[in-house]
């Protein structure tokens, strides 16, 4: 039950190709942004869509799948957990970024195939 508290699952389109870093050890990151999408209906009848951005990270081994099988706007199911992380920029500002660290990942298709 200790892996329910901090767990998210997503599907989404990423909106751009995924940026790669390789670090000295050899280690690799993939860094993007899925878009996720939910359709109601609001007061008046009319279909809304709400689309939401979120950031996702993925490490070593999965990075590297992600490297050579994912471009813009490719539909992806990730699961992993929220992480926060604070910094600071260059103008002394303390600020918050929320993403998504995924453990897996499933590639569901291109946009529009």
């Amino acid at each position: 039950m200790n892996n329910l508290r901090n767990k998210v699952q997503l599907i989404g389109n990423l909106g751009q190709a995924p940026e790669i870093l390789k670090f000295e050890n050899g280690n690799k990151m993939a860094r993007f942004s899925i878009a996720t999408n939910e359709s109601y209906k609001n007061a008046k009848g009319e279909r809304v869509t709400d689309t939401q951005w979120h950031n996702v990270t993925v490490w070593g081994k999965q990075a590297e799948t992600i490297e050579k099988f994912v471009t813009k706007g490719t539909e992806i199911a990730v699961e992993g957990k929220l992480v926060t992380r604070t910094y600071e920029t260059k103008e002394g500002e303390k600020r918050w970024k929320t993403e998504i660290v995924a453990h897996e990942f499933l590639l569901i298709g291109k946009k529009g195939a």
